[in-house]
């Protein structure tokens, strides 16, 4: 793990993004899937159950049955033909994601998102779909995170058959992306003394968009090695709200949840610090970027932020 080929990894977002779109573009990688899918199941772990988890929810809202599982789970959704069962794995060796996919080889309909072409992960799964986010050097997943996040879009659309611009959706996210990292200068060391206290970094997000909180808070551990969590939005009233009082409570907040102000009610009150990326309610910083009034933007871009904020720490020891 190296912090400045970290950082080179993120400043080649927006290409990563693009040259996936171009790929994308009148392409579609789920289309040898079989017919008569009623549920989904996700396998995976960090990083790629954060993403299933969102893919999940966005699926059962559009009336199909679907879950994002724990690889290391021991029980899950039976195998079944009408189950198709995705296993995330950007590496393609994960030992748990591995274990739980061999439960279903032959049994339900398989299919694998991962970055490295020909890995055990592969093997005996039906599809196979490559992330295109090229080498991260950095030793972080960064651009396999935003790339898993953009194909589950592309697979929500196909199970659905709702039809969706999803190249276009990635070259907007490759513009905010490039939007954020162009402009740096302005922001970034603003973020950094906003969330340098002395216990840790805390993450807020809502439901629809788990995924950036849980990413955010899991870059500053990884990188920098400083301690941070996750909480939905909502949730964070009833969770996460003592904090406030006994803390040097710091935390970025990706704003969007109906329950952003009652949140923000209590940290004016307390007068702890929060960094929105995004449109700021009354008392947060913000750190605003093109395109941030699209959650389906948003959702593949803001995690940005903290990886910048992670990546200075790192860098600096």
């Amino acid at each position: 793990m190296n912090p400045e080929l970290y950082l080179a990894d993120l400043e080649a977002k927006p290409a990563s993004l693009e040259g996936l779109a171009e790929a994308l573009e009148g392409l579609d990688p789920f289309e040898g899937l079989p017919a008569g899918i009623r549920r989904v199941a996700f396998l995976g772990m960090g990083s790629s159950r954060y993403a299933a988890g969102v893919a999940a929810l966005r699926l059962r809202a559009a009336g199909v049955d679907a879950v994002a599982e724990y690889a290391s789970a021991r029980l899950g959704y039976p195998p079944a033909e009408d189950t198709l069962v995705v296993a995330i794995s950007a590496t393609g060796g994960s030992r748990e994601t591995l274990d739980a996919l061999s439960r279903y080889h032959d049994k339900s309909p398989t299919l694998v998102l991962t970055n490295t072409p020909g890995s055990p992960v592969t093997e005996g799964v039906g599809t196979v779909v490559e992330m295109r986010a090229g080498e991260e050097r950095g030793g972080v997943s960064c651009r396999t995170f935003q790339h898993t996040l953009a194909l589950l879009l592309a697979l929500e659309a196909r199970l659905t058959g709702v039809k969706a611009d999803v190249p276009g959706l990635l070259r907007r996210a490759a513009d905010a992306t490039a939007d954020l990292l162009d402009r740096r200068g302005t922001w970034l060391a603003d973020a950094l003394a906003l969330l340098d206290g002395p216990h840790g970094v805390y993450t807020i997000a809502p439901a629809e968009r788990l995924s950036s909180a849980e990413q955010a808070a899991l870059m500053v551990r990884e990188g920098p090695r400083r301690p941070a969590d996750a909480c939905e939005t909502g949730d964070w009233a009833h969770v996460d709200v003592y904090l406030t009082k006994t803390l040097d409570y710091r935390a970025i907040l990706f704003p969007g949840s109906p329950y952003d102000e009652q949140a923000m009610d209590w940290v004016r009150r307390r007068g702890s610090t929060v960094l929105a990326v995004g449109p700021a309610p009354e008392g947060a910083h913000a750190v605003r970027y093109a395109g941030d009034d699209d959650p389906d933007v948003a959702l593949l871009t803001e995690t940005l932020v903290a990886e910048l904020v992670s990546a200075s720490w790192w860098a600096a020891g």
